[in-house]
């Protein structure tokens, strides 16, 4: 029996990869763009940190530092894998078995420090009470969106650099994120990708469409302003303040 209608079972793979892979990835672009517009524009006194210093220190101390110095070597270790082609590291002397080593090695080490910040920041926010009770439900989205995404990006390193083979990602997903930007993309160079790395790319999508709506929008607030604001003036109390009676009229002063 002849069938002259194609079936949808081989279109379906396509029409999957195109929704995560093409679709995706403008509109995460597209809410992280306008959502930080939007929000800097309705709620600039919401675009703070919302530090709880005041009420834990000891730990804060510990897990603010390591997190934050992991999680710049994690970007600067994407901006470098993702955005600098393959031949212009070659033309530069570098050969692809030394970068490999060198981003393996510098990317696991900084992948251990952020989580090991980031675990350390979230058993402060649970176990102490004050800075818990002023932790919000979008905080904890926050830290759950942010754990699965480096959880997920440290053990694809791991399973794919350490454990396994290795998987040469620039040739692949590298090309395919910058062929976002052409507005050409490639989706076939990340569908055939390992699967912890197609679900760590996921994950970052899923996280920078929630950034502009979690306090994590103060990565993009430089402190400029503290290099020319004036000096703040401290004026002592005097020590018996408020033991005498204040007086009518005019004080000499002096």
């Amino acid at each position: 029996m002849n069938n002259d209608f194609p079936t949808d079972a081989p279109t379906t793979p396509a029409t999957w990869d195109t929704l995560l892979w093409v679709v995706l990835p403008y509109l995460s672009l597209t809410v992280f763009v306008l959502g930080h517009i939007w929000r800097y524009h309705y709620d600039k006194f919401g675009w703070t940190t919302r530090s709880s210093q005041l009420y834990e220190r000891r730990l804060l101390r510990i897990g603010s530092p390591l997190f934050h110095f992991g999680i710049l070597l994690v970007l600067l270790g994407h901006i470098g894998g993702l955005l600098v082609p393959k031949n212009w590291t070659e033309a530069a002397g570098i050969s692809e078995h030394s970068y490999h080593v060198t981003a393996v090695a510098l990317g696991t080490a900084a992948g251990v420090c952020t989580l090991g910040g980031l675990a350390i920041l979230v058993v402060r926010r649970r176990t102490v009470r004050p800075v818990f009770s002023v932790t919000t439900r979008n905080d904890k989205a926050m830290y759950l969106s942010l754990t699965v995404t480096i959880l997920l990006g440290l053990s694809a390193t791991v399973v794919a650099n350490l454990v396994g083979e290795g998987y040469d990602y620039r040739s692949t997903i590298s090309v395919w994120f910058r062929s976002l930007f052409t507005l050409r993309p490639d989706v076939g160079l990340i569908s055939g990708a390992p699967l912890l790395f197609r679900l760590h790319a996921l994950s970052a999508l899923l996280l920078f469409a929630f950034w502009p709506f979690t306090r994590l929008v103060h990565m993009l607030t430089a402190p400029v302003g503290y290099l020319w604001r004036p000096y703040i003036v401290y004026r002592s109390r005097e020590p018996r303040l408020g033991v005498r009676p204040p007086r009518r009229g005019w004080e000499r002063v002096g």
